[in-house]
This record gives C-alpha cells, sequence and structure tokens, in this order.
C-alpha cells in the first residue's frame, strides 16, 4: 500500500472554487448525487457540465498505469465508477488484448457510454461488485466510492480488495491543512464521505487495504 499519484499526467485547470462554493445550494448537491443527465451534461453547477471524449484526458495517464504496474498485453482492468468508459477505451487503444470491465451506478452515463464500450460496462454499486474474488490484475476506482456513506464507502473499498488478484488504486476527496478542507467543503457536490488524508491512511489499514491510493485536493 502506497500513497503515489499516478493522475500526474492528468490536464488540470484552475478551479473556480470560492465562484462556485458562493452559488451551490443543497438541490444543487442532491440533483447532482442521482448521477444522472444534470449531473453528467448539465449546468456546470451540477456536476461536470458536458462530460465529453477528449484524448488529452486519459491517453497519457492509462500509459502511466501500464507501467507502473508493468501490466501484460492480456492483462485483465476493472473501473470501477466508469461512467461513459472513456478511460478503458484508451486503455483498449493502447492494449487491444486486455480484458476490460466496468461498473457504474449511473444508468445515464451507461445509457450515454461510447458504443465500443457499451458491451464491457455494467450497472451496479460499487459496494457490491459482482465479480468474483481476485478476478482482476488491476482494479481502478478515480473519485468514486468516496460519494457513499462511509460504512458503505468502507464496504466498497473492501470489494476493490477482494476482486483484485494483484494491484489496486483508488482515488478519494481529502484534504491535508485547514485551508484545503475550506476549499473541499465549497467544491464538493456528491462525495458523503471524506476527511484528513492521515485519518483515510488510518482507513485503508483497518479494513485491510493494501492498495494504491491517492486524493483529489480541492486546489
Amino acid at each position: 500500500m502506497s500513497e503515489i499519484n499516478l493522475l500526474d499526467k492528468y490536464p488540470r485547470s484552475k478551479r473556480p472554487i470560492d465562484d462556485r462554493g458562493n452559488l451551490l445550494t443543497d438541490e444543487h448537491r442532491s440533483i447532482a448525487r442521482r448521477f444522472g443527465r444534470e449531473y453528467f451534461d448539465g449546468d456546470r453547477l451540477y456536476g461536470y457540465g458536458g462530460y465529453s471524449y477528449h484524448p488529452r484526458f486519459w491517453k497519457e495517464t492509462v500509459k502511466r498505469f501500464r507501467d507502473h504496474y508493468g501490466l501484460s498485453e492480456t492483462a485483465s482492468i476493472l473501473d470501477v465508477g466508469c461512467a461513459k468508459g472513456f478511460m478503458l477505451h484508451d486503455f483498449k487503444e493502447l492494449m487491444p488484448d486486455l480484458r476490460i470491465a466496468g461498473i457504474d451506478i449511473s444508468s445515464y452515463a451507461l445509457e450515454h457510454a461510447m458504443e465500443t464500450m457499451r458491451p464491457y460496462l455494467q450497472m451496479g454499486n460499487a459496494k457490491e461488485l459482482p465479480f468474483e474474488n481476485h478476478s482482476f490484475d488491476l482494479v481502478i476506482s478515480i473519485n468514486t466510492v468516496h460519494n457513499l456513506a462511509l460504512d458503505e464507502c468502507k464496504q466498497a473499498i473492501r470489494e476493490i480488495q477482494r476482486v483484485t488478484r494483484k494491484h489496486a488504486f483508488i482515488t478519494m476527496d481529502a484534504w491535508r491543512t485547514e485551508d484545503e478542507r475550506v476549499r473541499l467543503s465549497k467544491w464538493n457536490i456528491t462525495a458523503l464521505s471524506y476527511m484528513h488524508v492521515n485519518d483515510w491512511q488510518k482507513l485503508f489499514k483497518d479494513i485491510g487495504y493494501t492498495g494504491d491510493y491517492y486524493w483529489f485536493i480541492a486546489e
């Protein structure tokens, strides 16, 4: 288990945290947590403000995963919180013989997934993954399981641990300083479980998670 930023190739942009924090309401958060059209393709206050494919987002990141974990051309990968399948698409382009699978709670995202990815994706909840023990060489979950309440979040991490046979990588909403905590509270619209990085690390050890991890820090 190690803290490592495997998303360092993912493009970053300046977030209008104060502007969004001043406008967000409980209604925005309630609608966003339905993970429907508004969250993916509605107004920016509900989520992405338009979730569409662009190669600049995942192309370099999937290479980073491949190289870091030494994935073979026939490895198996699960994306927990796959949305429209963009990351899996770029994995498959990079390594055509990969065995891939994705799971997401959003029927909207799956209905609007990339057509080539739809055969590999299914609807489900991270807290109960519909796969056998040790089914995948690598399980990835980016900014997903923290959207569950704490007990269910713990169960989802245990499930990730259960279905991987080798590697896992997850990212969670977190903070290191009080300023980061305040910024996160202004930016967050869907996460139900977020805490100091030290508390996350303790949780991982307590529940037996041995994979890698990193943080979404509101900057």
